[in-house]
């Protein structure tokens, strides 16, 4: 990149739907530190160019990038952009070759710089190559959100492009205080930081320790914005509830319903499923036998009584050191289960009990109030109810709960600094469908 930017350079990502929040944060970013400021793409579909138009009032000295993804009419746009107040655009690396040049030229014409988002490139360091020798003044490797919530890492494509290119190279996707320093120690020049930032409740502070960690190569453990793999899945399901799950699952549903018989407590493990008829308890008493510490015994009896679990198969699930158990069916004993304070989840509460006939199995995939369980699939359960989180998607599905919690801790940052409401924050009268 050219201009007065010394590196390495921190860009906030302002990817929001609602000017005037992007505003607040932006002010925040800036005094932590950020370099430049850039109006994302959510950003500038949604307020139009008046977004750049009141950054640059706001901002007169900082570098303001405008992040266009262009893929077609690169001198329109970049004149938009220009006109705008900004100082730098993005067009895609998988524009054609026509595009790319037209936005260069406009660039020179108009007074303003072009990036190049490598997104979707099949070779990277080829495509970043290629722009350079277009005339493009730097790069961006870009690793997209919905590709960050499988857990992928963007530092091996960093290294490769870093080593193809002359020209500066810019780093998205998912980084955080943690990781920084490594974005800069992997030959990033700038390091593009958006929900580490914009979704803190504090983004001057996050902004100048991810400041910090760039310029001495140092790493801050954050608990929120990162994203794992499947190995790591526990770990952000402890911290996360049923509510997040479901509306990073796009308001998956769950298991509603039952009664938590140890109110307050939560459940995370994989299930270990039993199925059996009403009253026989055989299959939940195996479930225990056939479960490993950690591991959550769900059992569908048919959503009725008697009883299948009670007091002794309490003790034994403690002995196993479970984290939980969920039947849909009849259980009993509740007073000695709340002294043992294993979490119980359970349709009803009875004190007759059944009769232990061996009938139905274990291991088997399992279906309670419309929801399939599959053996080894994830249980998460608190007070809203009880969520299972597919095995087959466990890493997604774990880091868009997380990404919602660390939304809302913004909003609820933004509601009780500003004395507002809900309503006010998220603009709601604006974005109801008409």
């Amino acid at each position: 990149m050219k201009g007065k930017e010394k590196f390495p350079a921190l860009q906030i990502a302002l990817d929001f739907l609602n000017l005037d929040r992007a505003l607040k944060v932006a002010k925040e970013a800036v005094e932590g530190g950020a370099d430049i400021i850039e109006a994302g793409t959510p950003l500038i579909k949604s307020e139009g160019m008046e977004a750049l138009r009141r950054l640059r009032e706001l901002f007169p000295g900082h570098t303001l990038l405008a992040d266009l993804k262009t893929l077609d009419a690169g001198r329109t746009e970049m004149e938009a952009a220009a006109k705008a107040g900004a100082d730098v655009a993005v067009v895609m690396a998988v524009a054609s070759e026509a595009t790319i040049r037209e936005c260069v030229e406009a660039g020179l014409n108009y007074g303003i710089r072009v990036a190049a988002d490598l997104l979707g490139a099949d070779d990277p360091a080829a495509a970043a190559k290629k722009c350079e020798e277009l005339g493009v003044d730097h790069v961006c490797v870009h690793l997209p959100i919905d590709e960050q919530m499988l857990g992928a890492d963007p530092f091996e494509t960093l290294r490769t492009v870093r080593k193809a290119v002359t020209i500066p190279v810019a780093a998205a996707g998912g980084i955080n205080a943690e990781t920084a320093g490594k974005a800069v120690a992997e030959g990033a020049d700038i390091v593009v930081v958006g929900g580490a930032i914009i979704k803190s409740a504090d983004a001057a502070e996050a902004a100048r320790v991810i400041k910090k960690a760039m310029e001495t190569g140092s790493s801050e453990a954050t608990e929120l914005y990162r994203r794992v793999g499947d190995g790591n899945v526990r770990e952000i399901l402890e911290k996360v509830s049923t509510a997040n799950i479901s509306d990073g699952g796009h308001r998956k549903p769950g298991i509603s319903g039952l009664i938590s018989l140890v109110p307050g407590s939560r459940i995370v493990g994989r299930a270990v499923t039993a199925r059996t008829l009403p009253g026989d308890w055989a299959k939940s008493v195996e479930a225990i036998d056939e479960a490993s510490e950690g591991d959550v015994v769900v059992v569908d009896a048919g959503g009725v009584g008697p009883a299948v679990w009670g007091e002794l198969a309490t003790h034994s699930a403690v002995q196993k050191k479970l984290a939980g158990v969920v039947i849909y069916g009849g259980v009993r004993d509740v007073s000695e289960i709340r002294k043992l304070s294993l979490p119980v989840f359970a349709a009803l509460v009875t004190p007759q009990a059944g009769e232990p006939k061996g009938h139905g199995e274990t291991g088997v995939p399992i279906t309670i109030c419309g929801v399939t369980i599959r053996p080894g699939d994830w249980i998460v359960a608190d007070d809203d109810g009880i969520m299972v989180v597919e095995a087959r998607r466990a890493a997604e599905l774990t880091n868009r709960a997380m990404d919602c919690l660390e939304r809302e801790n913004r909003i609820r940052q933004d509601i009780t600094s500003g004395k507002t409401t809900l309503g006010k924050v998220m603009d709601l009268l604006r974005w109801e469908k008409k």
